[in-house]
């Protein structure tokens, strides 16, 4: 989904395309599938929810669309680089992003008193993908990982549309 430019050429529509986990190293095997990057390709802005590894991967996804990540436990490299948390305006959608939103149980109301603006909190670091409704209809969203999958079945990645102020659209992409 492409952005429109509204009057006054303010987006109106964003199509977002999530990241987290994807620990990929310079000069390493692991690279994010063909299928992650038909996806990254249509997105008008990419968010990643940490553990980036090598600033490298920030760059080649930078080149793609304008790119927000976090600072994830595996990014030593990129401390000083990236901010533990960041909130954004995207498409009039309160944005927030945190790699690592600690245990399950006490999640929603952590994250809510963490980001109480927040419309859509993006996070990662458990590999486990997660697209649920919050405390106070906050949405809290995990992509899961594109190249590590752990204990889950498929490699995954997540897809927002964001227009007018609300999420018109969220996904669990499974690559």
């Amino acid at each position: 989904m492409a952005g429109r430019a509204g009057r006054l050429g303010v987006v109106s529509a964003l199509g977002v395309a999530v990241l987290a986990d994807t620990h990929i190293r310079r000069g390493g095997r692991r690279r994010l599938p063909a299928t992650a990057y038909a996806v990254l390709e249509r997105a008008d802005v990419i968010l990643h929810g940490g553990d980036v590894v090598d600033h490298d991967l920030l760059t080649e996804l930078g080149h793609l669309a304008p790119t927000h990540a976090v600072l994830g436990n595996n990014d030593g490299d990129l401390a000083g680089v990236l901010p533990g948390t960041q909130l954004m305006d995207l498409a009039g959608v309160s944005v927030a992003m945190v790699h690592d939103s600690g245990p399950r149980r006490g999640r929603e109301a952590r994250l809510r008193r963490q980001f109480p603006a927040a419309d859509v909190v993006v996070f990662g670091h458990s590999h486990e993908p997660v697209d649920t409704i919050g405390l106070s209809r906050q949405r809290l969203f995990n992509p899961g990982s594109p190249t590590e999958r752990r204990r889950q079945p498929s490699h995954t990645m997540g897809w927002l549309a964001l227009a007018d102020g609300r999420v018109a659209e969220h996904r669990i992409i499974v690559l």
